[in-house]
């Protein structure tokens, strides 16, 4: 009972403590009307004619701002529900108008030492109802100041305070406002210096192609709950077209050449051959060293942005309401940031204390049926930040070429020759990301999320970045039809792979050239293939070895053909092979477990997931929810290496055509050696699991004689009789079948043997 009563006069205390500001604010408001008409009406009564000379005596030509701001104050007096921010907001205001209006009044203080101060006060009242000067109240202030540094430094003084209130009240400092112009100013300089270099490098280019937004702009609901203590001017609104600029990219000069050539990439392989090491490892060997010419970046298009005149007021409709939703929940949360990002906008939420994130996560069906949108992700927390962040689609998606990534400043001035231009992230910044540090990426989504254009903008940003001296590439495509149109271009290590069986052997020569390397590696004591390059640069000991990107682009179909082999060249490359510069880069449309399997993702530790048909998919890929909710067509989550939560990306679009002119352009200017010695290699590779089961293994015999015994065979029974693992058993077996020695499987029964005792003996 005694807490009760606490609680009831702690209420009532509340209560009657609102009703006296409101009732401070109405009297308040009443003396607003009074002065308001007593200054700008002239007065006929005795009491309006001496308000009137009251304030213009004390505050002189400030006088016409006091209605005003007794209003202000009033209003905030019976609206304000006891936020401390904003009457601090309006002290620091009036402050800085009586600021302004004291250096005004510098011009009508007279110098130190002339009068005496009471005289001083009398000739600024006389002044301020002649409407001249700041009254008697800033003469108080002005004059000491005077006295003590003249009038220059009363100036100096009260600008410094004028600059301090300024950056009370706008939140802004003068490092953030200093770096945006100077920003704006060196992105326009730069701009302009482009365009005269266009104009003088380029006359006779072909037109660039479009890519236009698509407009899906759909009608929102209105019968919500409203929030009464919205205020649109508390949230800063980010657009990626235009307030961001410090996060937009800037232009580079059409000719990319030189540009990518400064970035170490102008030494090419020394002529002397390294001596002869027991170790074979591929050389980059042409027979007539030509200088590598990067594509025009002309030939990939610009991506043409129109930006609505009202996405400001559209984002502050959609903040409203989500507020209004949440509030019609019980759930109290402020919009304090809205991110436009390309596709998505990200609004920012913080909870007031007491909140659960929890119950804000599981509105979001709720979320989106206010916002009539098919999906809402949410981020809880966002990382960094004490804020939940809602990802909505945006109402016009704006299009990311891929020009865009690699004119950007993110990508030019990027030191790896491995970088790889991404998209847009959800602040509309360009991100580009090093394959030589993922070491190697797992992509995977369903079909038409946008992997292939994923693939295709690898490749793309390699070959705009790096020489064929400094990677080389290896294409597995079970698909035919997907990396087909790369062959010929001089970045290929051997032809395009599409025979499933032939790709098994790629990985499995891939192995053993990585081990090849680490021998070389071991002899030269260094550790890794940039330590190596630098004594070929440095010592001239031999050839430089090229990195070695492998592509995979559809794993699900190697994986049916042969599992056990791929699986293997897969673990070992992806265990040991980033020292060696060999990296991976695996994408399938099936992320099931058996394509995927936990061997796989414990060594991919980088993985970029598109949009999937279900959670159990998206937690395949990402170990975590969130990839059924994306939008398709490029929108991504990228998780690198290091990283807990994923990053949303907004993939950048490359063209078929854009494709076939980079590869016409590549295979007219440069000529492909094609490695012979790996092909060779490759066409006589076999996996080591054959190599462990074909004729020459001993337990091979001893399983045939078991199988003739028995009548029967099955990889159980040879785990048992010979003492092995299930693996190399199920192997003897699949050779049996192979040399005609047993039955193809039937089901749970035991395979049928096919010969005889007397068959078996001349074996």
């Amino acid at each position: 009972m005694p807490k009760k009563v606490k609680k009831q006069r702690n209420t009532s205390s509340k209560e009657s403590n609102r009703f006296k500001t409101e009732i401070y604010g109405l009297f308040l408001l009443a003396f607003s009307i009074l002065v308001g008409f007593s200054i700008y009406i002239k007065p006929s009564g005795l009491i309006g004619i001496w308000i009137r000379n009251f304030f213009f005596a004390l505050f002189g030509i400030g006088t016409y701002l006091i209605p005003i701001i007794m209003l202000i104050a009033s209003v905030v007096f019976i609206a304000n529900k006891g936020h401390i921010e904003i009457e601090r907001k309006l002290v620091a205001i009036l402050v800085f108008i009586f600021n302004i209006i004291s250096m005004i009044h510098i011009g009508y203080s007279v110098s130190s030492g002339e009068k005496r101060f009471s005289s001083k006060l009398i000739l600024a009242a006389e002044h301020g109802m002649e409407k001249k000067g700041g009254g008697i109240s800033c003469e108080i202030i002005i004059s000491p100041l005077i006295y003590m540094f003249g009038k220059v430094g009363a100036y100096i003084i009260l600008i410094c305070i004028g600059i301090v209130l300024a950056i009370i009240i706008t939140e802004v400092s003068l490092t953030d406002l200093f770096k945006s112009i100077a920003q704006k100013v060196s992105i326009g300089v730069k701009q302009r210096l482009n365009d005269l270099k266009l104009k003088n490098n380029f006359n006779n280019q072909e037109n660039n192609t479009s890519l236009e937004p698509k407009d899906l702009k759909e009608e929102k609901p209105q019968n919500l709950v409203k929030n009464a203590n919205f205020d649109p001017r508390n949230i800063k609104i980010f657009d990626s077209l235009e307030d961001l600029e410090s996060t937009v990219q800037s232009s580079i000069p059409p000719d990319i050449t030189s540009t990518v050539k400064n970035q170490g990439m102008s030494s090419l392989a020394s002529s002397e051959i390294r001596k002869e090491s027991a170790a074979t490892s591929i050389e980059v060997d042409y027979k007539e060293e030509k200088e590598y010419i990067f594509p025009d970046i002309k030939l990939l298009y610009q991506s043409k942005v129109t930006s609505n005149k009202d996405d400001k007021k559209y984002l502050l409709e959609n903040a409203k309401m989500l507020e209004d939703t949440l509030q019609s929940f019980n759930v109290d949360a402020k919009v304090v940031q809205v991110r436009r990002g390309p596709s998505v906008t990200r609004y920012e939420l913080h909870p007031s204390p007491g909140v659960k994130v929890s119950k804000i996560v599981n509105l979001s069906d709720d979320l989106a049926l206010s916002l009539a949108t098919s999906s809402v992700r949410i981020e809880a927390p966002i990382p960094g930040k004490a804020a939940v962040g809602i990802e909505v689609p945006n109402s016009e998606v704006s299009p990311v070429s891929l020009r865009e990534v690699i004119e950007s400043h993110e990508f030019t001035e990027f030191g790896s020759n491995l970088s790889f231009a991404l998209g847009k992230d959800i602040t509309g910044k360009c991100m580009v990301t090093d394959i030589g540090k993922m070491p190697h990426l797992l992509i995977a989504g369903a079909t038409g999320s946008g992997k292939s254009v994923c693939i295709n903008t690898l490749i793309t940003s390699l070959i705009y970045k790096s020489s064929p001296d400094d990677v080389k590439m290896i294409m597995i495509d079970p698909k035919v039809v997907e990396l087909s149109i790369y062959n010929g271009i001089p970045h290929l290590l051997i032809p395009v792979v599409t025979d499933p069986k032939k790709a098994a052997s790629a990985l499995y020569w891939a192995v053993n050239e990585m081990t090849d390397r680490y021998k070389i590696f071991a002899e030269n004591n260094v550790r890794n293939i940039d330590g190596y390059n630098n004594l070929v640069k440095t010592k001239s000991i031999g050839k430089k070895m090229p990195k070695i990107v492998i592509i995979i682009d559809e794993l699900a179909d190697l994986m049916m053909v042969s599992p056990s082999d791929v699986e293997d060249s897969i673990c070992r490359l992806s265990q040991m092979a980033r020292a060696a510069g060999l990296h991976l880069v695996i994408a399938t449309q099936r992320p099931s477990v058996d394509v995927i399997t936990g061997v796989i993702k414990a060594n991919i530790p980088s993985r970029i997931s598109f949009a999937v048909s279900s959670q159990t998919d998206s937690r395949t890929i990402l170990d975590m929810g969130g990839a059924e909710k994306l939008l398709g067509r490029g929108d991504m989550l990228f998780l690198p290496i290091g990283e807990n939560k994923p990053i949303r990306v907004q993939g950048a679009f490359i063209s078929e055509e854009e494709v076939e002119s980079i590869v016409e352009f590549l295979k007219e200017s440069s000529s492909v050696e094609y490695s012979s010695k790996a092909i060779e290699e490759i066409e006589k590779a076999k996996p080591d699991a054959e190599l462990s089961c074909d004729e020459d293994d001993v337990l091979l015999s001893e399983a045939i004689k078991i199988a003739v015994d028995y009548g029967q065979a099955s990889a159980s029974m040879l785990q048992r009789r010979l003492r092995i693992g299930f693996n190399r058993a199920a192997r003897l077996i699949e050779v049996m079948e192979s040399k005609g020695i047993v039955g193809p499987q039937d089901g749970s029964k035991p395979r049928q043997v096919l010969i005889s005792k007397e068959d078996a003996s001349n074996l």
